[in-house]
């Protein structure tokens, strides 16, 4: 498929598409012709899935770039991939605990929020 189908399907930029391409994160073939376009196949799309969902989680495009080409790879005896797996587990998951800290956080003073008597915000003002 051309870069516009895969911008389209993937809802990624046509910019974003060559930025990926360029970190290794994704790879197109030349087509032979006059005009030499580009082709990606059908697996761009969920490669460009996974992208989204671990940039989402605050995994870096090097990390990215790391784990699908050790996904690719034939000979991987000279990567510790469970290590660097859990690895990014780990990184993951404290980033969801975090979150969810956060969140009620969130929740927590939106209910204070809601609850506070308005007059006391505004008195402050109108007093000074």
């Amino acid at each position: 498929m051309r870069i516009g189908e895969l911008a389209k399907r993937s809802g990624f930029s046509r910019d974003a598409i060559r930025f990926y391409e360029r970190n290794g994160l994704i790879s197109a073939d030349t087509r032979e012709g006059e005009n030499n376009y580009k082709s990606y196949p059908e697996e761009a799309v969920l490669t460009l899935e996974v992208v989204r969902d671990a940039q989402a989680a605050g995994v870096s495009i090097g990390d990215l770039s790391i784990i699908l080409s050790q996904l690719a790879a034939e000979d991987s005896d000279s990567f510790d991939g469970d290590a660097f797996l859990a690895d990014k587990i780990a990184e993951v998951e404290d980033r969801i605990a975090a979150s969810q800290r956060f969140l009620e956080t969130l929740r927590v003073t939106r209910k204070a929020l809601s609850i506070a008597p308005l007059n006391t915000q505004t008195s402050h003002i109108t007093a000074r």
